[in-house]
Parts: C-alpha cells; structure tokens; sequence
C-alpha cells in the first residue's frame, strides 16, 4: 500500500498557480480532516494518533484534536489510545452512487450486457491511478471474481485500468510507470514497466484491454473505453470471469462485440 498523499497548501495569498486554489478560498481544516479519514487502510485498520501524523505529516497535537473531532461527529471510534473508522464514513461515499447521475445512465446498459453474455458486467471510472468501480449488475451464477460497488483497486491490474490508461498521453503514463510500486498479486502479475506499457499501447491501437490473472489467478477480464459526445474517455466497461476452456479468441468473440455495441449507444448519453 502506499502512503497517505501529505498536505501542501497553496503559497500565494491569492493565486495557486495554474489549475489551483486561492489560498483565501482553502479550508485546510477541512483537507486534514479527510487526510486523515483516507489514512486508515487494510494495512492500517487502527491507528494512534502518532501513527496518524507519521501519514500524514500532522504535528501528534494536531492529529490527535482531528481524531477526537471525527470521534465526536461519528466517524472514528476509539478504544484506549486506538481510533478505527465507523460505518458513517459509508454514507459519504454512498452519496456518490445517490446523487451521479452515470451510474444510473450505465444500469440497463449493463442489464442489456448481462443478458447477452450470461456474465457480470463492470462500469469503473479512474481516480488518480486508482481504479474506481461505480456500477455493475450480476448473474445468478456464483461468482468469485467479482468486485463490490467502491472497489478500488491499482489501475494497472485490471482491464479497464488497461484501457484507460492507454487514453492518457504516453509521456505521463511512462512517468508514472516510472515511479509506480508494481506488487505481484499472482505469479502473473506483470511488474515490469515496459511491458505493462506494452499491453497499454496495445490496448489504446485495438480499442479494447483483454487482461488475465494480474489480480486474481485463473481470472480474465474484457475491458473498451466508454466515451463522451466529444469523444473524450470518461470510464470503461468490462467483464471478469473465470478463464475456464475458452481461447481468448472465443472469448472475443462471445463478449467483445456486447461490450462494443453498449459503448457505441452510450457516446450521447454520458
């Protein structure tokens, strides 16, 4: 896991540079305050307020008036010296999924997919290089490869990363590749950058990212980029199903042209 992004204020009184904020329009009490609600991970499910400003670069003082404040409002809980976040933290992201208008656009698209295909389909956006997904709908099958709404996971590890990422201009991509932590997940994790930008150049010349056990073994995923009027890539749909006996040519060919048709539909509405 990586860590916490750590606090840098705009430094003009007036002007933060280009595509930045006022310093007299920044509410830094705010910025902490959801710092430290994003500092809590897997690997970090119970901190002190110590650890809390190892993160984030608070002052102990200051991290531990921010921890009792997010106490008092319900959203941490503490025992002894401890805090752990609280299921109230949930009613902020699932304002998102109440008041966006793309997940509702995306539903009786990814209704049509099922129904075609007989798999679980994916609508995921990106944030920052984090991969973020925002609607599916299932099958009656059981499924072990599925993600839950919110999921997030690296980009690089999942189809509709792949597709994404081949939407952003090569120089950035390459940079960031440059410095991104590649953590095997499987025995097939692809960690090193060049060919990671190799499957992503591949993905941005053929329109579609196919994807297999990068996260989760004996899991492929299909991925095309979903885009906008201007033609400017907004998310992705994908599928993540069981490698099973299928070729990846037989798996092109049963799913990709469903993914492709509900793209193609989708171009005025999002």
């Amino acid at each position: 896991m990586s860590d916490v992004e750590r606090i840098d204020l705009p430094e003009d009184s007036s002007e933060a540079g280009e595509g930045g904020l006022a310093r007299r329009d920044w509410i830094a009490g705010l910025e902490k305050g959801l710092l430290i609600l994003e500092a809590f991970d897997y690997d970090n499910q119970r901190m002190t307020s110590a650890q809390v400003a190892a993160r984030t670069g608070l002052s102990r003082t200051a991290a531990r008036r921010y921890l009792l404040t997010l106490e008092h409002l319900g959203y941490l809980h503490s025992e002894g010296k401890t805090f752990a976040l609280t299921p109230r933290v949930l009613k902020v992201g699932w304002s998102y999924f109440d008041s966006a208008p793309l997940p509702r656009i995306l539903q009786p698209h990814l209704q049509q997919i099922t129904g075609q295909t007989g798999e679980a389909v994916y609508a995921s956006v990106l944030d920052g290089w984090d991969l973020v997904f925002i609607a599916r709908n299932g099958t009656s099958r059981v499924m072990t490869t599925g993600f839950v709404l919110g999921a997030r996971v690296p980009a690089q590890l999942a189809s509709p990363g792949i597709v994404m990422l081949g939407a952003l201009p090569e120089q950035q991509v390459r940079e960031w590749l440059a410095t991104c932590a590649m953590t095997p997940f499987t025995p097939h994790t692809i960690t090193d950058p060049d060919r990671l930008y190799e499957l992503i150049a591949q993905a941005r010349q053929q329109g579609y990212a196919l994807v297999e056990q990068q996260l989760q073994t004996g899991v492929r995923g299909i991925a095309v980029p979903l885009k906008n009027r201007h033609a400017k890539v907004v998310g992705a749909l994908s599928l993540s199903f069981p490698l099973a006996v299928e070729s990846q040519e037989q798996t092109l060919a049963r799913v990709l042209p469903a993914l492709q048709q509900a793209a193609n539909a989708l171009i005025h509405q999002v």
